[in-house]
């Protein structure tokens, strides 16, 4: 009988072999196969974490879910040499020709920044269209480094220039708007926390880029190492972090109320909160964002 195959590094990359000159390595692919397994062990804690939450209690963890969900599927298909495709180098460093990029990686980033975004900013005072814009922004930077990346000529710096320059209005809301929205005491230290410490990443992947797709500096699996030690550090860290520390913050505190009109009638779970009136109609001068 044949044997079955199994899932290991090796076989990776004999089954899917590399497509392009500058390519992933065995180190590159069992470093991804070890972020792989964080990102799914963590998703499993949200996942049983949530499911002891009451309804209502949950979002702070179900966006965890997502982002994490997303991550372990865009990991094992780089693990697995997959998700990738040949694109010619500006500058012929590590031998010229073609370099992997990382389409799979971008589809995970266009899903997962603004719902990192959102986990942060709804805990804030802002208004819903300015979350919403935040995330549009995010997501037009991931977007112009996909352009760029698969861009072999200088242009490629043009999409940069833009990418970076939409990154600045997120540090804005972050350091600036968002730090100055409505807080009750316990989520003011948090925010502050984790909004400096996603500016600090968010600084740090544009760095990466130039290093690795933009300027061909360093290896596809120095690439790998860097991207992926952001990455873990935005999401699984992060994610624990912030949801550890909003625990026992009552979610009524975050002026939120449910999209179901049965709940705001009846006075459900964000029909008390500040701001809020008996049934679940925000106040004049506050913001109650859905969710």
């Amino acid at each position: 009988m044949p044997s079955l195959p199994s899932f290991n590094v090796l076989s990776s990359l004999q089954s899917n072999p590399p497509n392009a000159n500058i390519h992933l390595t065995r180190g590159g692919s069992d470093w991804l196969w070890a972020v792989f397994a964080v990102m799914l062990l963590t998703d499993l804690i949200f996942i049983f974490w949530s499911f002891r939450l009451l309804r209502g209690q949950r979002v702070f963890h179900q966006l965890p879910i997502i982002i994490l969900t997303t991550a372990t599927i865009a990991y094992f298909s780089m693990a697995s040499d997959l998700g990738a495709t040949p694109i010619l180098v500006e500058w012929g460093r590590h031998g010229g020709g073609t370099r992997q990029i990382w389409y799979a990686r971008y589809i995970m980033w266009f899903i997962t920044a603004p719902l990192l975004l959102l986990e942060l900013l709804l805990a804030t005072g802002l208004s819903l269209s300015e979350i919403v814009t935040a995330c549009f922004m995010i997501d037009v930077t991931v977007i112009c480094g996909l352009l760029g990346a698969l861009t072999h000529s200088v242009y490629k710096w043009g999409y940069y220039a833009m990418g970076v320059a939409a990154l600045l209005y997120v540090w804005w809301e972050f350091l600036g708007h968002g730090a100055r929205s409505m807080f009750t005491a316990p989520i003011q230290s948090t925010y502050r926390a984790g909004s400096g410490w996603l500016t600090f990443l968010l600084l740090l992947y544009p760095i990466c880029w130039g290093l690795s797709e933009g300027g061909n500096v360093i290896s596809v699996t120095g690439e790998m190492i860097f991207y992926g030690i952001l990455d873990l550090l935005a999401g699984p860290f992060f994610l624990l972090f912030h949801a550890w520390r909003l625990r026992g913050v009552d979610h009524a505190a975050f002026g939120l109320r449910s999209g179901k009109p049965t709940d705001n009638y009846y006075g459900g779970a964000s029909a008390g909160g500040p701001g809020m009136r008996t049934n679940g109609a925000p106040m004049a001068g506050t913001t109650a964002p859905v969710v």
